[in-house]
This record gives C-alpha cells, sequence and structure tokens, in this order.
C-alpha cells in the first residue's frame, strides 16, 4: 500500500496534506520577498538617493547611490577605485583611509551621501600626471615601509596628512600621529623612517602651525 495514501474515516489523505503544505510554504515565501522588496524600497536604509556630485583625484563625479552605502564601498563597489583598501569596516585599522577636503578620514565611516560637493583623494591622486610619485610615495619605496603591502595606501594617506599638519617633529610624533593606521606586518619603523624623510623632501610645516587643523584631525587619526 502506498503509505502517501494512507487515510483516516474523519480526515484527509497524507498526500493531501502535503500538497496543501507546500502550497502554504510558497505563498508564504513568496509573501516574505515582496514584503523584503517593498521595505527596501521605501525604507530610508534602501532607497535611492539623489545624485551625489564630488572631485575625485582632481575630476569631477557624478554618482547616484543608496543612502546606506559608505564611502569606500562606493568607490571600490561603483567606481572601481580600489586603492582604498576594505579591512575592519568598523574605523579601526586605517585601511581605508582617504582626504576629504584635505582632511584624512576612514572612508568605511563617511556615508557617500556627505559628500556632496565635496573633494576626495586616495592614494591613486597622489602622483603627478606624468606619473612621477609623490614623495611619501617615493619615501615608503625607499625604506622598504611595506611588507603585505595591504595597508599601506591607507599608511600613505595618512602620512601625507601626518606631514601636512605638522606632525612628523620627531620618531616619537610621528608614531602618535600615524597609530591610527595599523600595519599587521609591523613595518613600524621603516614606516616611520619614510615619514621623515618625505617630510625632510617636502619641508615640514610647524607643530600646530593650524590650530583648527590639528582640532579636527586628532580624533580621526586616533580612530
Amino acid at each position: 500500500m502506498d503509505p502517501t495514501k494512507t487515510t483516516s474515516k474523519n480526515g484527509p489523505s497524507r498526500r493531501t496534506i502535503l500538497k496543501g503544505g507546500g502550497a502554504a510554504m510558497g505563498t508564504l515565501g513568496a509573501t516574505f520577498v515582496n514584503a523584503q522588496d517593498a521595505a527596501a524600497q521605501s525604507s530610508p536604509s534602501g532607497e535611492t538617493v539623489p545624485t551625489v556630485r564630488f572631485t575625485l583625484n582632481g575630476v569631477e563625479r557624478a554618482v547616484t547611490h543608496e543612502a546606506r552605502v559608505t564611502l569606500l564601498d562606493l568607490l571600490r563597489e561603483q567606481l572601481h577605485v580600489t586603492g582604498t583598501k576594505k579591512g575592519c569596516a568598523e574605523g579601526a585599522c586605517g585601511a581605508c583611509t582617504v582626504l576629504l577636503d584635505g582632511e584624512r578620514v576612514n572612508a568605511c565611516m563617511v556615508l557617500a551621501a556627505a559628500c556632496d560637493g565635496r573633494t576626495i583623494t586616495t592614494v591613486e591622486g597622489l602622483a603627478a600626471p606624468d606619473g612621477t610619485l609623490h614623495a611619501v610615495q617615493q619615501a615608503f619605496i625607499d625604506q622598504d615601509a611595506l611588507q603585505c603591502g595591504y595597508c599601506t595606501p591607507g599608511q600613505v594617506i595618512s602620512a601625507v596628512a601626518c606631514i601636512r599638519e605638522g606632525h612628523a617633529g620627531s620618531e616619537a610624533e610621528i608614531a602618535e600621529w600615524m597609530s591610527g593606521n595599523i600595519c599587521r606586518c609591523a613595518a613600524y619603523p621603516q614606516i616611520v623612517a619614510a615619514v621623515q624623510q618625505a617630510a625632510e623632501t617636502l619641508g615640514t610645516p610647524q607643530n600646530g602651525s593650524s590650530g583648527a587643523v590639528q582640532a579636527m584631525t586628532a580624533p580621526a587619526a586616533r580612530t
């Protein structure tokens, strides 16, 4: 006897129950997916925002994106500017450091929507148009200030800001103001040496020459 055809005097067959249950689950699944789609379309986290316009490495860009997208994901996933690395995604490692209006920030902690009308510089934007490397990039090569290289773009960007801020006066000062950028390969002595070399090449500003800059960048440097 086919067990799926087993019936009781007062109830439907097992096959009828299985068929009915499968149909109900299919309907429930479709309802759940549709509800998710509707929520994504109507909620602030999933809606499409107006086009954001900014200058990226000297080029004006206009991009439409979801409101929840970070600057890091916008750079890497939509604009394919992949020099900026994704590390911790919580503002702790510094691998995603970029310059926003000249100030260093962790791109994973900045919403793309907050960058409208602003200027962004990534590691790709440091070299001269003829390909000549920035003094910091050259110093990192000269001092062998990298091993695996994953953190290097963020280290280089942070070093550029560190020198501009006037925090490259000593090894201890450089170490303090570069502390927001983690190197898991522990190339810290070489990184400090590279910052010192670049600072000598570029000319080191007086420490604290701009109080406003120091006040704004201190939290970012320690993130």
